[in-house]
């Protein structure tokens, strides 16, 4: 897709971090912007900036693991717009940090349901509207670089991406015969709000394995501020929807690090391999222990405020040092 104007672009987690980046990016490129998120407060913030911007935008209350409400959304899209968007953004999500062997099936049911499952929910909501609309399109889902590996204290998110990754790449081929094109936008930290994302945890998902306090939401809002700027990042996805690409990946060399992926998955296929992955691994985090210096960097205390482990009263889960490390040398 080359020209956006008079495109409608219906955006999840539209009213902050990347979602609003892309409300910005699109909007300025003349699209028609529908703002779906779950917090009103940030819904009413993002309404005031757009007052003055001349960029026709409506918004709308969503929880995306809710079909029966998504479907009245889409609805609401065509009686305002008067059509299915040609442009969906599946981009919320939410996350929490703990170990893998800490989690509970509530820390599943509440990360892969608003991170696989609201992407599948927009996916089988709009995706026959757009096709019955005959207008083409393109759809880009905000997945992460957590989708191409494990992660020792994102398991819940780890796998939910993994399976939007895999998921996009199947939409990207069953939609080519009706000209709507598929990206999947793999980036790593976001300057967001996803340090917040806990306050909307439904109750009846609260049961958690992880310890989560303000402390450790307020250190992971310092990690986020260090991420990509928001409009910076729609810049890259919108050069990538342009050029119809499947992987975004918002790094100086992507095909380097997916061969780097490519080569860790061999590595895990042989008892060779393996050494030579916990080596490599090693040697990343002596590298990253060098560049931290004795100056405190972004994780120097993430111990101190029990940031990525285990809640307190789990008492069988072994204390480690930083999240997937490899074991000493021995």
């Amino acid at each position: 897709m080359k020209d956006f104007t008079g495109k409608v672009a219906f955006i999840t987690g539209g009213a902050s971090g990347a979602g609003l980046g892309q409300a910005k990016v699109f909007g300025e490129a003349g699209c028609k912007i529908v703002i779906a998120d779950v917090r009103q407060d940030h819904l009413d913030e993002a309404k005031a900036y757009f007052k003055d911007k001349k960029v026709p935008v409506h918004t709308i209350k969503l929880d995306i693991t809710d079909r029966k409400a998504y479907a009245a959304a889409a609805d609401e899209v065509e009686k305002v717009f008067g059509s299915p968007p040609q442009l969906l953004f599946n981009t919320a999500g939410v996350n929490t940090f703990g170990p893998a062997e800490a989690s509970t099936f509530e820390d599943y049911d509440w990360v892969i349901g608003v991170c696989l499952g609201g992407v599948i929910n927009g996916m089988v909501t709009f995706v026959p509207r757009m096709i019955k609309a005959g207008k083409g399109g393109h759809i880009a889902t905000t997945s992460s670089m957590g989708g191409f590996m494990g992660g020792a204290t994102t398991a819940p998110y780890s796998a939910a991406k993994a399976a939007v990754n895999n998921l996009m790449e199947s939409y990207y081929q069953a939609l080519k015969p009706y000209g709507i094109g598929v990206s999947c936008l793999c980036p790593g930290n976001i300057k967001s709000n996803i340090a917040e994302a806990v306050y909307t945890r439904p109750k009846n998902l609260e049961n958690t394995g992880y310890n989560v306090t303000e402390k450790t939401i307020d250190f992971l809002r310092t990690i986020h501020a260090q991420g990509i700027e928001p409009v910076e990042l729609a810049k890259i996805l919108k050069k990538g929807i342009e050029e119809d690409v499947l992987y975004i990946i918002p790094v100086p060399n992507p095909e380097q690090m997916l061969r780097n992926t490519l080569e860790r998955i061999v590595n895990y296929a042989s008892a060779e391999g393996i050494k030579k992955q916990e080596e490599q691994m090693r040697k990343m985090f002596e590298e990253m222990a060098k560049r931290q210096g004795p100056a405190p960097g972004p994780y120097a205390n993430m111990g101190d405020v029990g940031f990525a482990q285990a809640r307190k009263d789990i008492t069988w889960v072994k204390p480690t040092g930083m999240p997937g490390a490899p074991p000493p040398k021995k």
